[in-house]
C-alpha cells in the first residue's frame, strides 16, 4: 500500500511539473513585434552611440537594461547590483619621437608606432641590423636571416616581398597573419632571433590621414616591457642605411648586416583604466532554485568614428532585447504564482566585439556555480534574413548552434519546444565541424560551453550586407520573424527551466584547432 501510495505520489508531481511548464508557455502572448521594437528603439538608438564597450553609450545602454529589468520585478543577479562591472583598459601615446643621427623625425610623416607592443622609455642604439624583407618560410627554404647576429638588437626591415604587398586572401586575419610576409609573422620571426625591436620600411608615408595615439582596448594588463615595433618612411631608411632617396623596391638591393648609425627612439605611454559591465538579473526558481538557466545576449556594438555611429540593430540589439522580452514573459508568468523551478538568469554582456570579454569575465568570475548551470541560451542577431539565404524557407527559420555538442538533451528539447510553438525551420548549418566562419567559437555562449555548461546559440546568419557597418539599423529588422524565433527560444527555456534533472553532460567539447 506504501508503495502504491508513493508511485501515485510521483505520478502526480509529475503531471503537476508538466503542468507547470504548460502554463509558463502561455506567457509567451508577452513576447510581442511591438514589444520588441519598443525596446530596440532604445537600445539601438542615436543616443546610445553604438555601445561600444567602456564607452558612454554603452553605459547608458546598461542603465536602461537595469532600468527595465527592475521595472518587471527581478532580483539583482549580483548580490544587491544588477551589474557585475569589469576592468577594461586603453593605452595613449602621449610622446613620441625617432632621432637618427641627431636628426628628429616627425609623426606620421616619417613613423608611427605600434601601441600594442610598445611601452613606456627611451632606447638609444649604436647600429642597426638590415634583415632584407625579414621573412624566415621553412616550407620554402628562405631566410633572411641567415648569417645575422640579431640579439638585442633593432633589426630593419622592407614591408611585403619582392613581388609586392601580401593580400588577405581566404581565410581572414588568421590566415593572414600566419603568412610568412605579414608584419605580424614578421614579428614573430625577428622576436624569435631575440630582436629588441623591429623597424618596418614602408611606402605609406606621409600618411594621408592621422594616425590614431589611443590604442585598441583590452581586457588583461599586461605590465611586461613590449616589443619595439614601428613604420618608417624611406627618408628614415635611408638615413639608417647610409643610402639617398631610394625606394622601398630599390632598398630591397641594399646588402644585408650591420649598419653603425645612432638611433633613439622615444614612447610615453599613459594607460586608462576604464570599466564596463555585464547587465545581470534573475527571477528564483522554486524547488530547484539553486539551479540556473542563463539566456544571454551581448548588447554591446562598435561605437561611433566621428559622426558615423554603427548602430547594431541586429548585431545584437536583437539578442539583447529577445533576453528583455522573454524576461519579461517570466517576470509576468511569476506575478500570477507560475514560476520556473529552477532560477533563471538574464545576463546582457558587453566586450562581446571586442573578444567575448564579458562573458570570459563572468566565466572566470561567476557568480553562480558553473556546475549548477544547466544551460546558456544564447542570442546574437535574431532580427534579419540571411542575404546568402535562398531556401523557400528564407522568412520561417533560425541556425542553432551547438545542438550536437556536450548535451545530447538539447536537440530533443529544442526541436520539441519549436513544435509547439513556431515551428520554424532549425537550421544546424552552423554546426558543421569544418565549418570555415567557426560560428560556434564566435559568440558569448562558448564561454559557457568551454566549462562544460551545455548551450544552443540562436543565430540569423548574416555575415555579409550590413554586418558590421553602420547601416545594420533597426528599419530592416523583420520584427515578426524576431518575434517567432523568441518565442521558440522561450518555450525552450520554459522546458529547460522546469524539467527534473539538469541537462545531461554526456558529449566532449572539441576545441577549435589553433
Amino acid at each position: 500500500m506504501k508503495k502504491l501510495i508513493w508511485i501515485l505520489s510521483l505520478l502526480i508531481s509529475v503531471v503537476s511539473f508538466a503542468q507547470k511548464g504548460k502554463e509558463l508557455t502561455k506567457f509567451s502572448t508577452v513576447i510581442t513585434a511591438e514589444a520588441l521594437k519598443e525596446k530596440l528603439f532604445v537600445i539601438a538608438s542615436a543616443e546610445m552611440e553604438g555601445r561600444e564597450t567602456a564607452s558612454p553609450g554603452q553605459k547608458r545602454a546598461a542603465a536602461y537594461i537595469e532600468s527595465e529589468f527592475k521595472r518587471m520585478g527581478l532580483q539583482p543577479g549580483n548580490g544587491d547590483s544588477y551589474q557585475q562591472t569589469y576592468p577594461v583598459y586603453q593605452d595613449n601615446l602621449t610622446a613620441k619621437a625617432i632621432f637618427v643621427n641627431g636628426t628628429n623625425f616627425e609623426w606620421d610623416k616619417d613613423f608611427t608606432f605600434s601601441l600594442q607592443t610598445i611601452s613606456n622609455g627611451k632606447w638609444d642604439y649604436s647600429n642597426v641590423v638590415f634583415a632584407g624583407y625579414g621573412i624566415v618560410d621553412d616550407a620554402k627554404g628562405v631566410n633572411d636571416y641567415a648569417g645575422l647576429d640579431v640579439k638585442g638588437k633593432l633589426v630593419v626591415i622592407l614591408e611585403g616581398t619582392s613581388e609586392g604587398m601580401p593580400t588577405m586572401g581566404q581565410g581572414g586575419n588568421r590566415a593572414f597573419n600566419a603568412n610568412p610576409a605579414s608584419p605580424m609573422a614578421k614579428m614573430r620571426a625577428a622576436s624569435t632571433k631575440g630582436a629588441a625591436g623591429l623597424l618596418i620600411v614602408s611606402a605609406g608615408f606621409p600618411r594621408k590621414t592621422p594616425t590614431e595615439t589611443k590604442g585598441n582596448m583590452y581586457l588583461k594588463k599586461n605590465d611586461a616591457t613590449g616589443f619595439l615595433m614601428a613604420n618608417i618612411s624611406t627618408s628614415i631608411a635611408n638615413a639608417l642605411l647610409g643610402k639617398s632617396g631610394a625606394s622601398v623596391s630599390a632598398l630591397g638591393s641594399v646588402a644585408k648586416g650591420d649598419y653603425n648609425v645612432d638611433v633613439t627612439l622615444v614612447a610615453t605611454k599613459k594607460t586608462d583604466n576604464l570599466e564596463s559591465s555585464n547587465v545581470i538579473a534573475i527571477l528564483p526558481g522554486t524547488d530547484k532554485k539553486d539551479e540556473y538557466l542563463f539566456l544571454t545576449g551581448h548588447y554591446d556594438h562598435l561605437g561611433k568614428r566621428g559622426n558615423v555611429i554603427w548602430y547594431g540593430a541586429d548585431d545584437d540589439g536583437s539578442g539583447t532585447v529577445g533576453v528583455m522580452q522573454m524576461a519579461e514573459a517570466f517576470a509576468a508568468a511569476a506575478k500570477k504564482g507560475k514560476s520556473p523551478r529552477r532560477t533563471i538568469v538574464f545576463m546582457t554582456v558587453s566586450g562581446e566585439e571586442k573578444g567575448l570579454w564579458g562573458s570570459q569575465y563572468y566565466s572566470e568570475h561567476p557568480i553562480f556555480p558553473l556546475e549548477k548551470t544547466t544551460a546558456d541560451l544564447n542570442t546574437d542577431m535574431i532580427g534579419r534574413v540571411d542575404t546568402e539565404r535562398t531556401t523557400a524557407d528564407s522568412l520561417n527559420y533560425i541556425y542553432v548552434i551547438g545542438h550536437d555538442k556536450l548535451s545530447s538533451d538539447l536537440p530533443i528539447i529544442n526541436e520539441a519546444a519549436n513544435k509547439k510553438s513556431s515551428n520554424i525551420t532549425l537550421d544546424y548549418k552552423y554546426d558543421d565541424p569544418n565549418d570555415k566562419n567557426m560560428i560556434y567559437y564566435r559568440s558569448d555562449h562558448y564561454n559557457f560551453a568551454r566549462k562544460g555548461v551545455p548551450v544552443l546559440f540562436f543565430y540569423d546568419g548574416m555575415l555579409l550586407a550590413d554586418y558590421h557597418k553602420p547601416t545594420d539599423t533597426i528599419e530592416k529588422i523583420n520584427f515578426e520573424l524576431m518575434q517567432k524565433r523568441t518565442v521558440m527560444v522561450y518555450h525552450t527555456a520554459c522546458e529547460i527551466a522546469n524539467r527534473d534533472e539538469m541537462l545531461k553532460r554526456d558529449i566532449p567539447l572539441n576545441m577549435p584547432a589553433r
